[in-house]
């Protein structure tokens, strides 16, 4: 059969503009690429920055700002304008200047688009408490401000129809966007916490597997080696001889996998009560107003003890999250008379609007269930009731000391039985 020798036959396919465009990104340098990801919130906020003083800025140079009070010279205007783009790179960690400077830059310069990202900051990043009362100065200095503005109407109530929609709609976008975070990081934890407990599981099998069937068969292996090395052929037992010391070599090494396999699987319960702040931590980062009042000693608590009070802390702010993310969180850890208790506590739910993972995901109420019975068989107990003032406390009391050798086996087999 003769090859096609048509036009274009022996050249490679062109690409398409589509994939030509796919391989310039690609060639995007890496090191460009993870400095992106590492701050990409700033680059956001400087972004967002740049982009108010292209829209402030231009209109005082043109003539067209004005001030509720008479001219101002176009230097303050501009001084302040500066400085509402500035107050926008802080507005993760405090909402409060966004809000003063983005009021001022309004009062000033008649430039109230400002608030409106002002309105979304104090909700988005949670760091405004009681976001609907500082909405209420916000309104009336955009309603003022629309309302002297020689470019709209002086009607009062469409201006302040127009105030409403311009801080209102950013703020409650600022609450669901901080409830999708929110709802994400709790799935991510929840997602690494099942990958923790497979990884435990799976390790846990293989070390079964390996000394019942592998380190069995090796064993006979070496045990009838030993039997056949005192045969009257001098070469068999010279083999004889080689079988048995590798097997025991291999017997040495599977114990040292064992025990590697094991310290593995009781890392994560060694931390135990230590791991405690570095837990409050990552709740506080995540949103969560707590506060820790630990007072534990750092020696002499049994393991399986302070693995328990890990998990009463650990379910404990879980809840909170879940049932109740708006409110104060008090964790209490104390050891008094060889009595160790630990308490979670949250007070009644300030209302904030979040979008939460219980009406997402079924609750089943194991984790407070396997947490009463891993107590339990600490000798301990475990009690959970409302507060007067509307919130929920959890409070586990356990001995300084399990009941007997057993409990601390019993209490190993429910670590992986527990669901967070």
């Amino acid at each position: 059969m003769v090859p096609f020798r048509g036009r274009g036959a022996g050249r490679p396919p062109r690409k398409s503009p589509l994939v030509r465009n796919t391989l310039n990104l690609a060639c995007v340098p890496s090191s460009l690429a993870e400095f992106t990801t590492a701050h990409r919130r700033r680059i956001v906020d400087t972004l967002l920055a740049i982009a108010i003083l292209c829209f402030t800025v231009p209109q005082t140079l043109l003539g067209l700002s004005f001030s509720l009070w008479g001219p101002v010279p176009e230097w303050i205007e501009i001084t302040i304008e500066v400085i509402t783009a500035g107050a926008l790179l802080v507005r993760r960690r405090t909402g409060l200047p966004m809000v003063i400077a983005s009021m001022l830059c309004a009062v000033i310069t008649g430039q109230i688009v400002p608030m409106a990202f002002a309105a979304y900051s104090m909700t988005a990043d949670s760091k405004v408490r009681h976001w609907q009362l500082v909405t209420v100065p916000l309104i009336i200095t955009a309603t003022a401000v629309d309302y002297v503005d020689p470019k709209t109407d002086d009607v009062l109530y469409l201006c302040l129809a127009r105030a409403l929609m311009l801080i209102f709609m950013p703020a409650l976008v600022g609450t669901w966007v901080r409830g999708y975070r929110g709802m994400i990081s709790e799935l991510r934890a929840g997602a690494r916490e099942c990958e923790q407990r497979a990884a435990v599981r799976e390790r846990r099998r293989i070390a079964r597997e390996l000394h019942d069937t592998v380190t069995h068969a090796v064993t006979v292996m070496v045990l009838n080696a030993g039997i056949i090395r005192d045969d009257a052929d001098p070469e068999i037992g010279r083999l004889a001889t080689t079988i048995e010391d590798k097997g025991v070599e291999a017997l040495a090494e599977l114990r040292e996998l064992l025990a590697v396999l094991r310290r593995e699987d009781g890392s994560r319960m060694t931390a135990g009560a230590k791991a405690i702040p570095s837990l409050v931590e990552e709740a506080a980062a995540t949103g969560t107003q707590v506060s820790l009042d630990y007072d534990l000693p750092d020696i002499g608590l049994p393991i399986q003890v302070g693995h328990a009070c890990y998990r009463v802390v650990q379910e404990g702010l879980s809840n909170v999250r879940k049932h109740a993310p708006g409110s104060r969180v008090r964790v209490g850890c104390e050891a008094r008379d060889g009595v160790v208790t630990v308490s979670v506590v949250n007070g009644r739910d300030e209302g904030r609007a979040r979008m939460s993972l219980q009406h997402l995901l079924p609750h089943s109420g194991f984790g407070l269930a396997g947490l009463e019975e891993r107590i339990a068989i600490l000798d301990g107990r475990l009690e959970r009731k409302g507060t007067p003032d509307g919130g929920f406390m959890l409070v586990a009391r356990i001995p300084f000391h399990p009941a007997d050798d057993r409990a601390e086996d019993q209490a190993d087999e429910m670590a992986d039985g527990e669901s967070a």
